[in-house]
């Protein structure tokens, strides 16, 4: 085999340095971009029944699984963003990639939800690519971000001796993975970390947090400049959400199309 002289591989190094050189480094490097949701966003949450596009708010989050491209589409049409809903903590045994989780990742069931199990969180090699494609999934439908949910399995029965630091190291490894497909995303569950938590999330999703008398924990959000999407569940408790500086609504347990601002 006949090889090439060392003076033509100085010369084709140097004429590659050349041609480096001259590529931008942003081009060679250039970032993810997201959408950066704005304080005060009005929107809509809907994950039962038939999708009502008529609410007038500016952000709708849906099931990312139910919801086709067709809707986001529309959504977007209407001027609308869009948020993925998507369980992050937990397995659902009804979903299409159910069997991709293996019995050593699930864990206890979660208390009033049946047919649902926390997941073992450390075993991040395992979960990464499921969640890859399911933010994948969002993104090809047109989505603008995932709102994960059960992003606090360590502060729960989940039959696994999960750790604040282990929750701490995959939510931001959730949000990092949402990040590099070009989608912001969400915050819900794990108050208590929040303040941390806080500069690698875009929003954060909150229920309740009225009637259980955690609201302030939301601050971080609120003095960064970054919306929380709140929901609460029985009109006496509207008044006090409407005092907060957060996007607030009354929902039904249903979580279909019926909606309320507060």
């Amino acid at each position: 085999m006949r090889r090439t002289p060392r003076t033509v591989f100085v010369a084709l190094a140097a004429l590659a340095a050349v041609v480096i050189s001259t590529v931008p480094a942003a081009a060679a490097t250039a970032p993810a971009t997201w959408w950066k949701p704005a304080a005060g966003a009005t929107w809509q949450m809907q994950f039962t029944g038939v999708l009502d596009q008529s609410v007038a708010a500016d952000v709708y989050d849906i099931d990312g699984a139910d919801a086709t491209r067709a809707q986001v589409t529309k959504l977007h049409a209407a001027g609308r963003k869009v948020l993925c809903y998507v369980d992050a903590g937990s397995w659902e045994n009804w979903r299409a990639d159910a069997a991709r989780f293996p019995a050593a990742v699930r864990g206890k069931a979660l208390d009033g939800w049946a047919g649902e199990q926390w997941l073992d969180i450390r075993q991040w090699d395992t979960l990464r690519p499921i969640l890859a494609d399911r933010f994948a999934t969002c993104r090809a439908k047109g989505f603008d971000a995932v709102d994960p949910d059960n992003m606090d399995g360590y502060a729960n029965a989940s039959g696994f001796p999960l750790t604040a630091t282990d929750q701490l190291l995959f939510n931001r490894r959730v949000a990092d993975l949402a990040h590099s497909l070009g989608l912001a995303v969400g915050l819900k569950n794990d108050l208590e970390q929040i303040t941390r938590l806080q500069p690698s999330f875009d929003f954060a999703v909150n229920e309740s947090c009225v009637q259980w008398k955690e609201c302030a924990l939301l601050s971080p959000f609120v003095t960064a400049g970054k919306p929380v999407f709140h929901v609460e569940y029985k009109a006496s408790l509207c008044p006090t959400a409407a005092n907060l500086r957060f996007s607030s609504i009354r929902k039904n347990l249903r979580l279909d199309a019926f909606r309320a601002t507060c």
